[in-house]
């Protein structure tokens, strides 16, 4: 029989059970410590990208280049921080920029740029292309942009400050803690990577603050979080750039504007021929019209009926426009060289006939080529201004009315011109296929509320309408008018006995009479003394600059005194 022999386990000792537990603990401890204790990253990124950085309110906007020692940066920083208005010329290389009172042509790789056509020579170009960018000079730049650069040591960075920016100084405080802790680091984190090693003593500039730390930036540009224990401010102080620029002031009328318009459409008119216009401040003659693509301009300008105009107390404004042609306006108005010489002789034409203003009145443009003209304003101001001209634009109500309203940049070009003059009219324009009044005061003060909205009302001038459309709506549908002077208007209805009667819908009056033999009706709204004070009435309870009428052929005897907004108060509801 086998013998089974059995042992007994010895039970483990205490001391090892102990220690075992002490082990663990220190394990999980441990583990505990990793997880948690923020111990400080060793890893380091690079704060710049690329050779020249841009440093514009803290972060690296772009890349400059240098060629000798001049500074380029983009154009495309340039327009989005400071001016979006520069715009490259294709037909003469060049770069144009516009202020209150300069236009300056920077051509590419050329040693001389023009202030408002006077050459500037340089010892280097001040508009170059390199890998299909465009960069300029940041030296001349100084002159017309409120801004100042450094370049900064061992990064080459290009610091842009403009003004009114404030720095504010600080100072690593000198304190004997691991360099780890003095190090700048991409978030307020021990463990995130680091960008750059700071040292005791150290100048910084604070820019933020995150929790307990401070977004600091070194001398050299480079910048990071760092404790706020580590970091003592000092004094702030405010970037200040003063420009020697002189601002050139519009001429002011006083008082508000009562300005009609002159239509010249072959001769001036005999002015002996002309009544007296009780109110009106302002003649508008249409006498310039653009002529070919080229620019040149058509002058029907008559200094004999300046002088007369003149003597009467009356400025004049001479009207150029684009001849209502899209293709010839942007074959015009596409090119610097072209913009430039309309502009000359405009200039010219102001001196000739000693003209007080320029108005410019175009329209029927393709709204792709909106931005040519308001490009053309913005060049053209500086010199009219220089030569004591106001100027004042011509737009339309906004709508969706393509080369008729689209391309107008309403609220750029209030801010350039002195005046615009919104043509409040042709609701129903001469080939409406429905008959309706021209100007019917609820749509003239729905689309000026509107308007108002992106135009300043002390900039804006409300065009009325001096004649009136007799429609003729046939029994059959088709549908024709014609428009008419007050007087003529007076006549027809003298003619055919109709007395008007009170529109409410138009807030005019309005007449119609049926003719059996024509087999048609004839309808008119007319623009009578009513309606013309109801036009004054807008521009009072709007605060105006002032009423345009269109035209002054068109106009009776009352129509001025109707119209006049002098010593005039809004009249009662």
């Amino acid at each position: 029989m086998a013998r089974i022999e059995y042992h007994k386990q010895k039970p483990l000792s205490k001391k090892w059970i102990i220690g075992g537990l002490l082990f663990a603990f220190c394990l999980i401890i441990s583990s505990i410590l990793l997880i948690l204790y923020p111990f400080a990253s060793k890893q380091k990124e690079s704060y710049f990208h690329g050779e020249y950085p841009i440093l514009f309110e803290g972060t690296q906007a772009g890349n400059a280049i240098q060629e000798g020692n001049s500074v380029y940066v983009p154009i495309s920083f340039l327009k989005e921080h400071f001016d979006d208005t520069i715009t490259f010329d294709e037909k003469s290389n060049s770069i144009i920029i516009t202020t209150k009172n300069k236009v300056v042509q920077m051509p590419s790789d050329s040693l001389t740029y023009y202030v408002n056509e006077e050459p500037v020579q340089l010892h280097f170009s001040v508009f170059t292309m390199k890998d299909n960018k465009m960069y300029l000079a940041l030296d001349p730049l100084l002159s017309y942009y409120p801004i100042e650069y450094s370049i900064m040591p061992g990064t080459n960075a290009i610091w842009v400050k403009k003004d009114g920016q404030t720095i504010h100084h600080a100072k690593v405080t000198n304190q004997n803690v691991h360099e780890k802790k003095l190090r700048l680091r991409i978030d307020a984190s021990l463990q995130t990577p680091y960008t750059e090693q700071v040292m005791n003593g150290e100048n910084l500039f604070i820019e933020g603050e995150k929790e307990d730390y401070y977004f600091v930036r070194k001398e050299n540009g480079v910048a990071g979080y760092m404790k706020k224990d580590f970091i003592k401010q000092g004094e702030s102080e405010s970037i200040a750039i003063h420009r020697n620029q002189e601002e050139v002031k519009a001429p002011v009328i006083d008082g508000p504007i009562q300005l009609t318009w002159e239509a010249v459409y072959s001769k001036n008119p005999d002015i002996a021929k002309i009544p007296v216009m009780p109110g009106v401040n302002v003649i508008s003659p249409t006498w310039f019209e653009l002529g070919d693509s080229d620019g040149g301009i058509k002058n029907l300008g008559s200094l004999n009926f300046v002088e007369w105009s003149q003597k009467q107390g009356y400025q004049i404004w001479g009207l150029f426009s684009n001849a209502f042609e899209p293709a010839l306006t942007h074959e015009a108005f596409k090119n610097f060289e072209t913009r430039q010489k309309m502009i000359r002789q405009l200039l010219h034409f102001s001196q000739t006939y000693k003209l007080n203003g320029i108005n410019l009145d175009i329209e029927n443009v393709n709204p792709e080529d909106g931005p040519l003209i308001t490009q053309f304003v913005r060049e053209a101001m500086p010199y009219f201004h220089e030569a004591g001209l106001v100027v004042s634009m011509d737009i339309t109500f906004i709508s969706t009315s393509g080369n008729w309203s689209a391309f107008y940049e309403r609220e750029k070009l209030a801010n350039l011109v002195d005046y615009l003059v919104v043509m409040a009219y042709d609701e129903h324009w001469g080939t409406s296929p429905i008959a309706g009044s021209v100007a019917s005061l609820p749509w003239v003060e729905e689309n000026l509320k509107r308007l108002l909205e992106v135009v300043p009302n002390e900039k804006l001038i409300l065009g009325v309408p001096l004649y009136a459309r007799l429609w003729e709506e046939k029994d059959t549908g088709e549908v024709s008018s014609k428009a008419l002077s007050m007087g003529k208007v007076k006549q027809w209805l003298k003619e055919n006995e109709l007395t008007p009667v009170y529109d409410a819908a138009s807030g005019q009056n309005y007449a119609e009479k049926y003719f059996a033999d024509e087999q048609t009706t004839y309808k008119i709204w007319l623009e009578d003394d009513l309606s013309l004070r109801k036009r004054a009435d807008l521009a009072l309870k709007y605060d105006l600059a002032g009423v345009a009428s269109w035209s002054r052929y068109f106009a009776d005897d009352s129509a001025w005194a109707s119209l006049s907004l002098g010593n005039k108060t809004l009249t009662k509801k």
